[in-house]
């Protein structure tokens, strides 16, 4: 759970729960505990450190069962944390390609078989379970821009903390999100698969935007979905925060291909591709 990551995130109204779950996001609502993204990732790292410098390492981190809320039209919308299970998840999918010997460094046998039981568990107790929020380090996947639109994107270029000295590079409430409605999300997918499968023969990168239309399927159909750069914000300057069109070179990539004009979706996609990499390229930096 670096600083430096991306999210996706779904904000759900409180219809969309059942049961225990949703009496407990109505109390948490009415609690007003929620922190802001900025604070719940800060949170969540600092718990992600402190499991990892324990003797014996936990590994897994400890935190309050927690979520983000916002308000749309006067409906209130929780996107809940689930540490947990993400970092389980984000566990399982980083030992999934090592080999036995090599995770072993990583990760004791006894967490890793443990870490397998959990999962099991979590998944056949919680059947219709969904986990509300993806993360990226280093970089924003090109196949979540697809989601949004440029008009859409907010950018808050962030001051220091109360006068007080902050990590270089880190300004308090430096931000660049993009929100939209579910249903919009889910027509720009439906738009970009159609242009996608016509024009293009990496079948990884139609795959990808697959993968993110069935995540979306598993909501509300009057949720928000949240595209926030997260961290990364802090590895940009001002220029290049404010010049980030990130989404609106994608649609006009998509566009280009949807004309058959492949030098121009190139030129879009060249774009976007470059910062990506300027951003990946930080964390090989000494």
């Amino acid at each position: 759970m670096t600083a430096h990551q991306a999210f996706l995130r779904v904000y759900e109204p409180l219809a969309a729960f059942e049961g225990e779950e949703r009496r407990r996001w109505q109390s948490y609502l009415g609690s007003r505990d929620a922190p802001s993204p900025a604070a719940g990732v800060a949170m969540e790292r600092a718990a992600a450190v402190r499991a990892l410098v324990g003797r014996p390492p936990a590994t897994l981190p400890v935190v309050a069962d927690h979520a983000y809320v916002t308000e749309v039209s006067g409906v209130m919308l929780v996107c809940p944390w689930r540490t947990r299970l993400r970092a389980l998840e984000g566990l399982e999918d980083f030992l999934a390609d090592l080999p036995d010997e090599v995770a072993q460094a990583f990760v004791p046998v006894s967490v890793v078989e443990g870490v397998a039981a959990e999962l099991d568990h979590w998944r056949a107790t919680h059947p219709a379970l969904r986990n509300h929020q993806l993360s990226s380090t280093w970089q924003v996947p090109l196949r979540w821009f697809v989601l949004v639109d440029a008009d859409e994107r907010q950018v808050r270029m962030g001051v220091p903390a109360g006068g007080r000295a902050v990590p270089a590079g880190r300004l308090a409430g430096r931000s660049l999100i993009y929100r939209t409605p579910m249903s919009k999300a889910r027509q720009r997918v439906a738009r970009a698969l159609a242009v996608l499968r016509r024009t293009v023969n990496d079948g990884i990168v139609t795959a990808g935007v697959e993968d993110v239309g069935r995540w979306l399927e598993e909501f509300h159909p009057r949720s928000l979905v949240e595209l926030d750069y997260g961290g990364l914000v802090h590895l940009l300057d001002d220029a290049e925060l404010a010049k980030d069109e990130s989404a609106r070179d994608v649609a006009a990539a998509l566009a280009a291909l949807g004309k058959d004009e492949p030098v121009e979706a190139a030129a879009a996609y060249s774009r976007v591709t470059a910062r990506m990499k300027a951003l990946q390229a930080v964390e090989s930096a000494n």
